[in-house]
């Protein structure tokens, strides 16, 4: 990777604003676009128009790239943007990174011949996501229940990344954990980890005794029979992605408090979530030669 790049960094929410600035410090010609609500950002040069965005090195879509419709992300500009009008003025070839890529960005992005990455799925930030991710969920559960962590039942459903890290930093606060899983070789990592163990497929009737029931897994897990099974009070987080692993209709006519909570790393950590990002881009940027 060459010592200094000109990159745009385009839309997005403060993970990116960060981005652009750590970028900034490490020596980069930075340029952004759709950031304009924050205001100055240290070392940036914010733009209005689009036409230098084919000279850059790299150009940084945010995480997910499309917002409503095909418009950009971009909850901190102040118009709507469409992802159309940004790609139709880069060049053939050129290197652009984004989040969660869906198959119609793919698409685009393979019509004007664009060299696409998507660094979400990447394995590097996937892991270091998992860290923040399982943190604001804890500080969600210290803020919604009316006991401590410590002693309380919680059951975490994925043994994952996240379900991992989660589930180690809630038994390191004193929690009673359980994992529920669908794989056995998830099952038995959980269980020489000393948490007790459930099979995601047989849940129904063993819910009663949880405080706290954390979702890690993108598919519907807790539908309405799982959740009339849950004690008074018990607290559900959603961290899955949409559409989410819990049926929220019914979850609210059961009165059963739901926290579906997207994109935490954002949110709780913007600074470490935009320095992940970073390493990731440039990982992607070594291994194409850029």
């Amino acid at each position: 990777m060459k010592n200094e790049l000109d990159i745009w960094v385009a839309g997005g929410d403060m993970r990116q604003a960060k981005l652009a600035e750590l970028l900034a410090e490490d020596g980069h010609s930075v340029h952004t676009f759709a950031l304009e609500r924050l205001g100055a950002i240290p070392g940036t040069q914010p733009e209005e128009r689009l036409e230098g965005m084919a000279l850059a090195d790299c150009v940084v879509f945010p995480l997910p790239a499309a917002g409503e419709g095909s418009l950009l992300n971009a909850p901190l500009s102040e118009g709507k943007h469409p992802l159309s009008r940004l790609l139709d003025v880069l060049r053939p070839s050129q290197v652009v990174c984004a989040g969660m890529v869906s198959p119609q960005v793919n698409a685009m992005a393979a019509d004007r011949g664009l060299t696409l990455c998507d660094y979400f799925a990447r394995e590097e930030l996937a892991v270091a996501n998992a860290v923040p991710t399982a943190e604001g969920a804890i500080q969600i559960a210290m803020e919604e229940l009316p006991i401590t962590i410590q002693g309380s039942n919680v059951l975490v459903i994925g043994y994952g990344r996240l379900g991992r890290a989660l589930s180690q930093r809630l038994a390191a606060l004193g929690a009673k954990v359980s994992v529920a899983a669908r794989k056995y070789s998830d099952l038995a990592w959980a269980e020489s980890c000393g948490y007790g163990i459930e099979h995601t497929d047989q849940l129904e009737g063993w819910l009663c005794c949880y405080d706290l029931v954390v979702n890690t897994v993108p598919a519907r897990i807790l539908n309405r029979k799982g959740l009339e099974d849950l004690r008074a009070g018990c607290l559900v987080i959603d961290l899955a992605s949409k559409p989410g692993g819990v049926d929220l209709e019914a979850a609210a006519q059961l009165g059963i408090k739901v926290v579906w909570a997207l994109s935490l790393p954002g949110k709780v950590a913007p600074v470490t979530a935009g320095k992940s990002i970073k390493t990731t881009i440039y990982n992607i940027l070594h291994e194409l030669g850029v």
